[in-house]
């Protein structure tokens, strides 16, 4: 069964606890006292909470991490399988099949994945769902750290029925918007807000269709024009010789008249 997170930006508090549970365990550093709360993914923190300030709805905190794309666009252009969908939701990362392309990072229509540039033997740092938690029926650890049930665990499904509930309910409170519902061909991350997400930074614009399907229609073409633009490479390059030879036939004429005289 196809499972997730859904995070209610009404809900969130600011805390970070989600932060400090995903790093705990993804076995990332821990910061100190003195070290400010990062306002970016990179390869430290597969999550971060941000806050935004609204008009209308005064402070709001809300998280980026990665969406777990159903059909991932990240999972299709990696040659070696260091990336794969797992039935359960997660979009999970192989560090030692990994060989550094980093066009996971390129191919992301939500700009998540991080390359750690810091480190003697860099990796692509994201999300993982926390899988290895999965495995054992336990929760991812921002769900399970969330005191105030901002970020739910659950079937995709229940969540986005869940979601459009509290949307239709409370139209007040939340923008008409599933962010995650459509895009990409839909996520296994779902967010609301009551704040549209443009606003917030989010890559609104992103296709509705699969990403890995455009990237197919375009790639199933690349054979035809190889041996299209072969054909006319090799129509200009005879055309070209044809020439010189011309050239050079008149130029031998032209100098044995000369020399007959």
């Amino acid at each position: 069964m196809r499972k997730g997170l859904l995070i209610d930006f009404t809900r969130c508090i600011g805390c970070g606890a989600c932060m400090r549970g995903c790093r705990e365990a993804n076995g990332l550093p821990q910061p100190g006292p003195d070290v400010p709360r990062p306002d970016e993914l990179d390869g430290d923190n597969y999550t971060v909470v941000l806050q935004h300030e609204d008009e209308e709805k005064g402070g709001l905190f809300y998280r980026r991490l990665c969406m777990h794309c159903e059909d991932a666009t990240c999972v299709s252009v990696c040659a070696v399988h260091a990336l794969r969908k797992r039935p359960d939701g997660a979009v999970m990362y192989d560090a030692g099949r990994c060989f550094g392309c980093r066009y996971c990072m390129t191919a992301c229509p939500f700009h998540i994945p991080k390359y750690t540039w810091d480190t003697n033997v860099p990796v692509v740092s994201k999300c993982i769902l926390c899988w290895p938690r999965l495995d054992k029926g336990q929760e991812p650890a921002c769900a399970a750290t969330c005191p105030t049930g901002a970020t739910r665990f659950g079937a995709r499904e229940v969540l986005l029925k869940v979601a459009r509930e509290r949307v239709h309910a409370q139209p007040e409170r939340y923008v008409n918007h599933i962010f995650g519902e459509k895009e990409a061909g839909g996520t296994d991350v779902l967010m609301i807000s009551p704040v549209p997400f443009e606003k917030l930074g989010f890559q609104t614009e992103v296709p509705t269709r699969p990403l890995p399907e455009l990237t197919w229609m375009v790639q199933e073409k690349i054979p035809y024009v190889i041996v299209t633009g072969g054909f006319f490479l090799w129509g200009l390059r005879w055309i070209i010789n044809r020439r010189i030879e011309l050239a050079h036939g008149e130029t031998g004429a032209g100098g044995s008249q000369e020399v007959s005289r």
